[in-house]
């Protein structure tokens, strides 16, 4: 039984992200509290997600309805145009859709439209298997992928329906579903053993970090936390233009102005991502809810920039971890200038514009931000300078009765 194959896009046994393009089609529902627009943003997001996999996505079909269709989540009529669809692209092989999809669902999708059926939390289960390096984070997303497969395990081998015989062997038996059901939660209860110990171990290496404030960079998939990591510690952090390239905690020593800290880099959050994903990564997401101080990196350029700033600040109050202190860093600055200035635009206009865009959003979030470029190195003196301060305080606050000469 290849249970795997539902979220496999590549061949196995190979590391890194896969090589072969596989071509796909992706499928959106517009419910009655969403619009057209957010559905078809959540569904460029979805296709950067099927690129970060390696497949190619080459239509998208999208369905206003009330509720999602219990047996094929979209209408018959949809499933129709996606079947002529493909029918007409034989190079297609995947459909991807951007919400969770039942067992039932997809082996009824699978059986009508005969490509592959993924959903939106397989296929970052699927990036997640393909970016992982160590031995927690290979731990993590099988136990991940393990939890989104236990109800989706469907009834499809027979050979064992009869009841067994011979010595021992007597009594009701059980069903090849019910087997493999007992299969996955013993994989899942020693994955979940395995990643405790791993857990011991990550705690006794924070408490070995000393009396040290520790900073933490969060914010969505793909906001340039890693390559303002490199840039704030001198480090040489993997950083690429795609998403969760970044899985495992990164943690260096920094000093600035004489005074130490620890900086850590962090997995990106990203909307809806999968339970599953947040529960078998607890011990890595530990990094943020033992931090002092957080730096917030936001995707200035984006479009949806506070879409994404709202699921980060959710996702940091789930852990727990919303009331911290923290900086909001602005990034890219030069693409939004790049993208949203008319070349005839005067200097004053710019700055104008600039000026206004601060005053809003520190009406919605504080003083504390600050914009800049990581990857022209703009501002980066005066985001220094803040943290330097940040830090300061937190060692003031933690040892007022110590004289430190940081």
């Amino acid at each position: 039984m290849d249970n795997n194959s539902q979220w496999n896009i590549g061949d196995k046994g190979k590391k890194g992200l896969v090589k072969k393009i596989e071509k796909a089609v992706t499928v959106g529902v517009v419910l009655p509290e969403q619009t057209e627009m957010q559905v078809n943003e959540h569904l460029a997001e979805l296709e950067f997600l099927a690129n970060t996999a390696g497949a190619k996505t080459i239509k998208r079909f999208v369905q206003k309805l009330r509720h999602p269709d219990r047996r094929t989540f979209v209408g018959k009529g949809k499933i129709e145009e996606i079947l002529e669809y493909i029918e007409t692209h034989e190079e297609i092989s995947l459909v991807i859709f951007d919400d969770d999809l039942t067992g039932k669902q997809v082996g009824i999708l699978e059986e009508m439209l005969k490509v592959k059926i993924l959903d939106r939390s397989s296929l970052i289960l699927d990036i997640f298997a393909s970016r992982a390096q160590t031995a927690q984070a290979k731990t993590q997303v099988e136990l991940a992928q393990m939890q989104y497969l236990l109800p989706r395990l469907r009834g499809l081998w027979t050979h064992l329906e009869r009841q067994k015989g011979g010595i021992g062997m007597r009594g009701p038996g059980e069903k090849e579903i019910e087997t493999d059901r007992r299969i996955v939660r013993d994989k899942i209860s020693l994955l979940k053993k395995k990643l405790e110990k791993i857990d011991q171990q990550n705690q006794t290496r924070r408490k070995q970090r000393g009396e040290l404030i520790r900073v933490s960079l969060v914010g969505y998939t793909n906001v340039g936390k890693s390559t303002l990591m490199n840039l704030l510690s001198k480090s040489d952090v993997f950083a690429e233009n795609k998403l969760f390239a970044t899985l495992d905690t990164t943690v260096r020593k920094v000093v600035f102005d004489a005074m130490p800290f620890l900086l850590s880099d962090t997995v990106g959050f990203i909307r809806k991502l999968p339970h599953h994903l947040v529960e078998s990564f607890k011990s890595t997401l530990d990094e943020v809810r033992e931090s002092d101080v957080l730096i917030h990196v936001i995707d200035i350029a984006h479009p949806n920039y506070e879409d994404h700033l709202k699921t980060v600040q959710q996702t940091l109050k789930d852990l727990n971890s919303e009331s911290k202190p923290t900086l909001y860093v602005f990034n890219k600055i030069d693409l939004y200038r790049e993208r949203y200035y008319d070349e005839y635009l005067s200097k004053e206009g710019k700055e104008e514009i600039e000026k206004e865009l601060v005053q809003n959003l520190k009406n919605n979030l504080g003083d504390n931000l600050v914009f800049i470029s990581a990857k022209e190195k703009e501002n980066i003196a005066e985001l220094r300078a803040i943290i330097t301060n940040m830090v300061k305080e937190m060692y003031e606050k933690r040892y007022p009765h110590q004289i430190k000469r940081w």
